[in-house]
């Protein structure tokens, strides 16, 4: 098969355990930090990828929302194709692609539903247009076409006229993902990348190993 695009090699930049923080949530947010800085196009956006219930895998790229020291964040209809996979099986990865510095971060780890509390304040930060969005659409769900789906728009703006309060839907809120491991990449030349590998100890903290390209 002939190629379609030609490759540009990686540079010598390297990623050794010595540079690495001991905690990988902390050097996940120093890495976001420096794709942040660096002027990449939405930095937190990771590709999420699940198991559907028929064991089938599925990805789609969706936006970090939250980052502490023990997990990762993001909003989703429940109801969507991410979220009955979820419901099915809450293992999950999560892939963020920053092409232009030559790395990727892989995680791996479990979802489940945030608490109430802290759905109702990501719903709260959104555009007034991204809520009603949420409210109108049955994500995943097929439509008939695009003037269907700006009409339950319009029906919904008019329930919710001027400033009225959006109440968050109940199928809509965050997911929390707890790693158990992270592998950070870094593109190396002759395709002799680093490859560094977080896991979660039994006993607590993490281990750290290199892996092959």
């Amino acid at each position: 098969m002939e190629s379609l695009t030609s490759h540009t090699d990686y540079g010598a930049v390297g990623l050794n355990k010595s540079g690495v923080d001991p905690d990988p949530m902390i050097e996940f947010a120093a890495w976001l930090a420096a794709a942040e800085q660096a002027g990449l196009y939405e930095p937190n956006a990771m590709v999420v990828g699940t198991v559907d219930p028929d064991g089938r895998p599925s990805s789609r790229t969706v936006l970090l929302k939250g980052l502490d020291g023990s997990g990762f964040e993001f909003v989703s209809n429940y109801g969507s194709h991410k979220g009955r996979a979820l419901a099915a099986n809450p293992g999950v990865s999560l892939l963020f692609p920053w092409f232009a510095m030559q790395r990727q971060v892989i995680v791996y780890g479990t979802a489940h539903p945030t608490d109430a509390a802290t759905s109702d304040a990501y719903f709260a930060r959104r555009p007034r247009a991204a809520r009603i969005a949420a409210v109108a659409s049955d994500q995943s769900q097929p439509i008939a076409s695009r003037a269907l789906l700006e009409e339950q728009v319009r029906r919904v703006e008019a329930r919710y006229p001027g400033d009225t309060d959006i109440p968050r839907p109940d199928d809509w809120g965050g997911y929390r993902v707890t790693p158990h491991a992270i592998e950070f990449w870094q593109g190396r030349t002759s395709r002799l990348h680093d490859r560094l590998r977080f896991t979660a100890a039994a006993a607590g903290g993490w281990t750290l190993e290199r892996l092959q390209p």
